[in-house]
């Protein structure tokens, strides 16, 4: 096992978007890709650190997107939920393949599938050096995988939520259409809300505003990042109070 001395956080709630597990497929499950994820997390996890997941469902479904479309809300919500899941037992036999122990968690009952989400038998497979992945949200339509993430982080007692993006942190405009954006190194809750940043959305922003729970916005691309803010790098944008 790695050495622990070096490690700063104890736990950690890992928010990664459905996009990053379709590679340049532009849709659905990459193999490949899910596979190196799954040896960056075990990593971590060697570590002795106590690792949540949260994955989003946009390589599958996007309930937002469909909404706009014409079909119902809450019913295009309740979709992209059923797709979290896809990618949480995808990431669970990816992780259970290099040997980790692995729980899903679902806000809704499937139990054919995965266990129903629980706060205390969610602390109790931590505690046992099991990854958790939470799917399906929080369980009901109009609330983002941004905020079941912030929402979960809070219950597990997470030291920090890692959200993992494909540019290196949080900027002042976007780095792929601007050349001379600038990347922020930290930048507090209230900043975020009134630039309108894209960070997360407002709600999950406003939930680690009230608890104090630190976000730390960084690239996925760059193999080693997760085990680095683990052990005190300062890597990408942190986001907090001051």
């Amino acid at each position: 096992m790695a050495n622990k001395s070096k490690v700063k956080l104890k736990t950690i709630l890992l928010k990664l978007s459905g996009e990053a597990l379709q590679g340049e497929r532009g849709y659905g499950i990459d193999a490949v890709i899910i596979a190196e994820i799954a040896k960056e997390i075990k990593e971590v996890h060697q570590m002795g650190v106590k690792i949540a997941l949260v994955i989003g469902g946009g390589n599958i479904f996007r309930g937002l997107s469909a909404s706009t479309q014409g079909m119902d809300r809450a019913t295009a919500d309740y979709m992209g939920m059923l797709a979290t899941t896809l990618n949480a037992l995808a990431m669970q036999d990816a992780l259970e393949r290099l040997g980790i122990d692995t729980r899903v968690q679902s806000a809704i009952k499937m139990q054919e599938l995965c266990e129903p989400y629980i706060r205390r038998r969610a602390m109790r497979h931590l505690e046992k050096n099991r990854v958790v992945i939470f799917a399906a949200g929080t369980g009901n339509p109009y609330f983002t995988t941004d905020t079941a993430a912030s929402l979960r982080a809070m219950e597990i007692h997470a030291d920090i939520i890692l959200k993992a993006t494909k540019v290196d942190g949080v900027y002042d405009k976007d780095p792929m259409k601007h050349t001379d954006a600038k990347m922020y190194k930290h930048i507090t809750y209230l900043d975020v809300l009134r630039n309108e940043l894209k960070v997360m959305d407002s709600t999950a922003i406003s939930l680690c505003k009230d608890n104090k729970l630190v976000i730390c916005v960084f690239n996925m691309n760059k193999k080693g990042n997760i085990k680095r803010i683990v052990s005190g790098e300062k890597i990408g944008t942190f986001v907090s109070d001051n």
